[in-house]
């Protein structure tokens, strides 16, 4: 596969899905045509397509063709929070994914996590990585670790307010100025799909047995180990954990080391197989 230099630019171009709609970075790949499969970066809960810039830049200097989308009611994309569903966000997910130019690599952070999972019982992924991910059983770690650091916030998601993504729960690496920087741009958040973290039904395996990697941070403020760990194991995936960063892999400090390891994944274990995750 192709590799940009460090020196070329990598332009990031926002526009709409053909299908879904919705809010999509795409960044091509230089020097030449992706030679594996897309990739389809999904956001976690009050995030946005904006969260994946660092990641889509890496994935298309190594020559993937990379994509970026706000779920509805998110960054750039147009309906209301009021409508969002796991099951909505999982056919967001899924028309996306049906417009681009081949079966991509699944992405999901955090509650995009758990969306992806669902978007997978219907959708053959030609492979899933699931970052911090809320697991398949209900989410009652999360809930507790909010309760315990910050009472006022349990009060306010257990009456249907949005979690405030604070910089507390999201870095552990990043200066002061730029975690506060990054937390201004989350956004709030759908109360039923927040809710559902809780109540959510376990979803089925993936459609086509899609290889999978699962992304960790024991240090992580918001989603427990343990509960990372049971995803991996309930998925037979791969399990790669980097003690130290932050909730928000994807923009914490260590971010371009967990992108290069998401990377060399999908180059050993996904571009090897054929299309929609079927083994070649």
């Amino acid at each position: 596969m192709a590799e940009a230099t460090a020196t070329e630019p990598i332009e990031i171009v926002g526009g709409r899905s053909s299908y879904s709609g919705l809010e999509l970075l795409e960044a091509k790949p230089l020097g030449g045509e992706a030679s594996g499969p897309p990739i389809l970066f999904v956001h976690g809960a009050s995030h946005g397509a904006w969260c994946w810039r660092d990641w889509m830049e890496a994935a298309a200097r190594k020559g993937h063709h990379a994509f970026a989308v706000s779920l509805r009611g998110h960054g750039g994309s147009p309906g209301s929070l009021l409508t969002g569903r796991l099951s909505t966000y999982a056919d967001d997910v899924i028309r996306t994914a049906a417009s681009l130019p081949g079966p991509p690599v699944l992405v999901g952070h955090s509650l995009g996590g758990l969306v992806v999972q669902k978007a997978a019982e219907r959708y053959p992924a030609a492979g899933i990585v699931l970052v911090a991910t809320i697991p398949a059983r209900p989410g009652v770690g999360t809930l507790f670790r909010i309760a315990t650091s910050n009472p006022a916030d349990f009060v306010k998601i257990s009456l249907g307010g949005s979690l405030p993504m604070r910089p507390e729960y999201l870095f552990r690496e990043l200066s002061p100025d730029e975690a506060e920087g990054w937390s201004a741009m989350c956004g709030k958040e759908s109360p039923v799909a927040q809710m559902q973290v809780l109540l959510h039904r376990v979803p089925g395996p993936p459609r086509g047995d899609p290889p999978v990697l699962v992304l960790g941070a024991p240090d992580d403020a918001l989603v427990p180990a343990g509960d990372v760990r049971d995803t991996a194991r309930r998925l037979s995936a791969e399990l790669v954990e980097f003690p130290g960063t932050g909730h928000d892999l994807m923009l914490d400090g260590s971010r371009d080391e967990v992108a290069d390891a998401l990377l060399d994944w999908i180059e050993t274990r996904v571009d090897s197989r054929a299309p929609g995750g079927v083994p070649a």
